[in-house]
């Protein structure tokens, strides 16, 4: 130990100003030791009174924690703890996109609202990171310091995501992306939604239908859907709403989107409705931004909404400088967060983990009507 330090250990009463701390890289940290000798307390009742997780007084918690402050002590090693304890106090949370998107979507951020209440028994924070693919990214799938780690299933890598967590034998939960396995997965109704939504468009009248979806694979292609975009599609959320559009209109005409946002809304839209002659009279779109985006691109043809074009989404959000009551289908974010958090705790406490099914409810706005004649 520094001389500095051990002429610093005098009896509590002896009030003494701090000397100026070395700057020289020989300089000795600070250890729990040095405070409990100068609170005249043991090493381990000094450490109780930093963690706050045993019998200590306050009396004696003051006495620590004031030693603390003349030693410029700001507490145990963070790595320390985390070696002993095993953990990193970490859950880690993919996005699949750019962690300023996500913010700039509603049902991410309910989600996490709810993931964070689901995991509070841990005490753990939050990572939030997007997945590169990079494994010598400074943070990745591949190196992350995590405990456990939550997938959004919408991210077209999700099946890689899967892979290189299991290779670590890091616990994981899926929001939807049907991971297969043991692995727990929150779900919706994706499929039987989007059908009762459909329902609810067909039994307005409607004939000539199309839908804009979510992206379904790692490259996010835009425009048309072909044959060998479907067949390699990894977004299971997009493909299941997509069958349950074709349920009742098994020729719908399919526009695929780039990323759920309002400007990708409205650049697939403006293909469905460039052609007057071909103009479908209402559109089934996978999420309630792109919704937005749709309704966008037929003000700027000057169509009504719902008069010229019924539009339907799928979420239940408030979408921002949205002027309509958006019909859509209003799915439990909150919820389906909070209940991958629980899952995470328990499988972290030792115990079996399994999913949880959501149901999607149909809310009928002023976005949808019967066509003109």
């Amino acid at each position: 130990m520094a001389q500095g330090a051990l002429e610093s250990i005098r009896p509590y009463n002896r009030r003494v100003s701090p000397e100026p701390a070395a700057t020289t890289a020989a300089t000795t940290r600070v250890t729990l030791a040095d405070v409990a000798a100068l609170a005249g307390v043991s090493a381990s009742t000094a450490s109780l009174a930093f963690s706050g997780s045993g019998p200590v007084s306050d009396a004696t918690k003051e006495r620590v924690l004031a030693a603390a402050s003349e030693l410029g002590y700001a507490g145990p090693d963070p790595r320390a703890r985390s070696l002993r304890r095993g953990r990193s106090g970490i859950v880690g949370v993919v996005l699949e996109e750019r962690v300023r998107a996500a913010f700039l979507d509603p049902v991410k951020i309910q989600t996490l609202d709810g993931l964070t209440e689901g995991i509070a028994p841990l005490g753990a924070g939050l990572l939030l990171f997007t997945d590169s693919g990079d494994p010598d990214a400074p943070v990745s799938l591949d190196t992350a310091p995590v405990d456990a780690v939550v997938l959004i299933g919408c991210s077209p890598k999700f099946f890689r995501q899967v892979e290189a967590l299991q290779r670590r034998g890091i616990p994981l939960v899926a929001i939807e992306g049907a991971p297969g396995g043991d692995i727990p997965e929150i779900t919706i109704d994706n499929r039987e939604a989007t059908r009762l939504g459909a329902e609810h468009v067909r039994a307005l009248g409607h004939t000539e239908v199309a839908t804009v979806t979510l992206p379904f694979e790692p490259t996010r292609a835009r425009g048309e859907l072909t044959p060998e975009i479907e067949a390699g599609a990894t977004v299971d959320t997009a493909v299941e709403r997509l069958r349950g559009a074709r349920d009742v209109f098994p020729g719908i005409r399919v526009s695929v989107a780039g990323a759920s946002s309002i400007e990708e809304g409205l650049e697939a839209a403006r293909p469905l409705l460039a052609d007057a002659a071909a103009r479908p009279t209402a559109i089934i779109a996978q999420s309630d931004l792109l919704a937005a985006g749709v309704i966008q691109a037929a003000e700027e043809l000057g169509l009504e909404v719902p008069g010229d074009l019924s539009v339907i989404g799928f979420d239940g959000i408030r979408v921002d400088g949205l002027q309509h009551d958006l019909t859509t289908l209003v799915q439990p974010s909150v919820a389906k967060g909070r209940a991958a958090g629980e899952a995470i705790v328990r499988m972290l406490s030792g115990e079996a983990a399994s999913g949880t099914d959501f149901t999607s409810t149909l809310h009928v706005g002023d976005t949808t009507a019967p066509p003109r004649a």
